[in-house]
């Protein structure tokens, strides 16, 4: 029983009835209640501002991103106290599903593996990530395709189709390549049908980009993007795996988490800004 709520339930009630007899309803001793009576309950100013960036961000990120936030603010604050009252107001942020245990992926390759786990980059269109995930969200599977630029994790181009094949992938690199100079991009993937077409090898060549995958079963390889959708389903859906939506409430969720992640959505890794952010200010 959350003892401010109980404070106010009596306070409605005890005109009407007795507070032993409310007490004793709730199977909370009475002595408990004139305790947490005496409590002040006023939220400070520090949990006001924690709680509005909570709110503000969704319940999306942790105490460490929302302290750098309140750092950016000026506002210094130890992160075990952020921590604490994230807790106290059951605000923290929603948990992705982790992998029980690392696969062990194959030697076998179909093009040379040259990310190799290197997930940094020093400027923007120098490495990117591509990959494709399941929608079952929706009255019928759909399929989205992301590329994603290492630099500052942005999200470049994304298409969503309902069927999983070569011209998903290639309208995703049409996409991305008319709003970058790909000359010189690395652009990483897995070893899917739709990325070892001739058609999406051909494209890439077309464009200056050096396509490299990952070893057969290894989705270590492309740790990044596999995360980032991750994020999307557990953020975005997670609270409505029983709810029956349409593909395009479906389509418009994932658009909208489009551009929150781009544009409002903060990283630790950048200095608690948001991808577009950070390579504006780097610009």
């Amino acid at each position: 029983m959350e003892p401010a709520l109980f404070v106010e339930l009596v306070d409605c009630f005890k005109d009407r009835y007795s507070v032993s007899l409310i007490c004793q309803c709730m199977g909370v001793p009475r002595a408990t209640y004139y305790r947490w009576r005496r409590k002040d309950f006023t939220k400070t100013e520090l949990e006001k501002q924690v709680l509005a960036i909570c709110q503000q961000l969704k319940f999306r990120v942790g105490h460490r991103t929302v302290k750098g936030l309140l750092k950016n603010e000026g506002i210094k604050v130890d992160r075990k106290t952020v921590q604490k009252i994230m807790r106290k107001y059951n605000s923290q942020c929603r948990v992705k599903p982790k992998q029980a245990q690392k696969m062990k992926g194959e030697s076998h390759l179909v093009v040379p593996n040259l990310l190799e786990q290197q997930f940094k980059a020093d400027a923007p269109n120098q490495k990117w990530v591509t990959d494709i995930t399941y929608l079952p969200f929706g009255e019928r599977m759909l399929y989205l395709s992301t590329i994603l630029d290492l630099y500052n994790n942005e999200v470049i181009a994304y298409k969503i189709s309902d069927t999983q094949n070569a011209q998903l992938v290639l309208d995703t690199l049409a996409l991305a390549c008319r709003k970058r100079n790909t000359a010189g991009t690395t652009l990483h993937s897995d070893q899917g049908a739709q990325y070892t077409s001739r058609a999406f090898q051909v494209a890439t060549k077309e464009n200056g980009i050096i396509t490299s995958m990952s070893r057969k079963g290894n989705c270590f390889d492309n740790a990044v993007i596999e995360s980032f959708h991750s994020s999307l389903k557990s953020e975005e859906f997670a609270t409505l795996e029983r709810v029956s939506l349409t593909n395009a409430i479906v389509q418009q969720k994932v658009e909208d988490y489009m551009y929150y992640y781009n544009y409002i959505r903060p990283f630790q890794k950048l200095n608690c800004h948001s991808p577009i952010e950070y390579r504006t200010m780097a610009a």
